[in-house]
């Protein structure tokens, strides 16, 4: 099978959408602090049900279940570190077994999200952990390892929110010399800590490891200022949210959501690889898969 660079390099490619949106839709309560890392242990036919649910809209890359992995954020939920260790090969593993049941080339992206996931207190929003970057890259470690040893086609660090954790993550990369893509969470062209993206993405393009960079978990309409970033350092990968808000007091989403015709923009504004985060549905991904085939129909 060819690989995601090498096919990154020939034409757009289409990511999956929300992991945790669609099991929440097929009937499962996500409320405790592992969130969707909870079914890996507990219910590990539906995590691999849901990834083929991406598949089957179209979605070429699955992201792993292993965003919220930890072996601290395990234990601070009453698991172990052996659990989290099982975890992180279990996520791999069962997007490997749902992406061999279709046709066409998939690829397997092990999702590590960053520290302030595992704290479930909406730290990965704020990037202010009081961490340096010595001690971040010490936590990333023994994650990344494993990952890569589960035989993942490449490492997805998504939804990092300051210089620190880019500059730690990258660190870890050249180490392990594993193609790998650095998406930030974004406001505009700033990370969510409010530093210029463009010197995360200046240090993460120092790796030759790193394959691709972008933005997730941000604005549908922040594809423009996040090419303008990455300024051709690398391919560029956008995966934002639905385009809907939390309203917290009526705990309900409002606004307007992800459609095919968004993609299209960011494909027209120099996207390479798209797809969605949270809220984004294997529907709203199938209408992304349209619109790139009415943009680019087979001959």
């Amino acid at each position: 099978m060819e690989t995601f660079a090498a096919a990154l390099a020939d034409r757009v490619l289409l990511l999956d959408g929300g992991l945790a949106t669609r099991m929440e839709a097929r009937g499962h309560d996500l409320s405790d602090m592992l969130w969707s890392a909870r079914l890996l242990m507990t219910d590990p036919d539906e995590v691999r049900a849901t990834h083929a649910d991406f598949f089957a809209a179209g979605a070429e890359v699955a992201t792993t279940a292993s965003y919220q992995v930890s072996e601290s954020g395990f234990e601070a939920a009453g698991r172990t570190a052996g659990e989290a260790r099982e975890a992180l090969r279990r996520s791999v593993r069962l997007a490997r077994e749902a992406a061999e049941s279709f046709d066409g080339p998939r690829w397997v992206a092990a999702s590590v999200g960053p520290y302030g996931a595992t704290l479930a207190d909406g730290s990965e929003y704020r990037g202010s952990y009081g961490l340096s970057v010595a001690e971040l890259r010490s936590w990333h470690r023994p994650r990344l390892e494993i990952l890569v040893e589960a035989g993942a086609d490449l490492l997805a660090c998504e939804t990092i929110p300051s210089l620190a954790e880019t500059e730690a993550l990258a660190a870890e990369l050249a180490a392990l010399g594993v193609p790998a893509w650095i998406s930030l969470t974004t406001v505009g062209d700033r990370t969510r800590r409010g530093e210029p993206a463009s010197e995360a993405y200046a240090i993460a393009a120092e790796v030759p490891a790193v394959i691709a960079l972008g933005a997730n978990c941000c604005d549908p309409d922040d594809a423009v200022a996040v090419v303008g970033a990455v300024g051709g350092r690398r391919p560029v990968i956008f995966y934002p949210n639905s385009g809907e808000t939390w309203d917290a007091g009526a705990r309900t989403w409002t606004g307007r959501a992800v459609v095919g015709d968004s993609a299209r923009s960011w494909a027209d504004a120099g996207v390479r690889a798209l797809g969605g985060c949270c809220r984004v549905t294997p529907d709203q991904i199938a209408g992304m898969a349209a619109s790139q085939r009415s943009r680019h129909p087979p001959d």
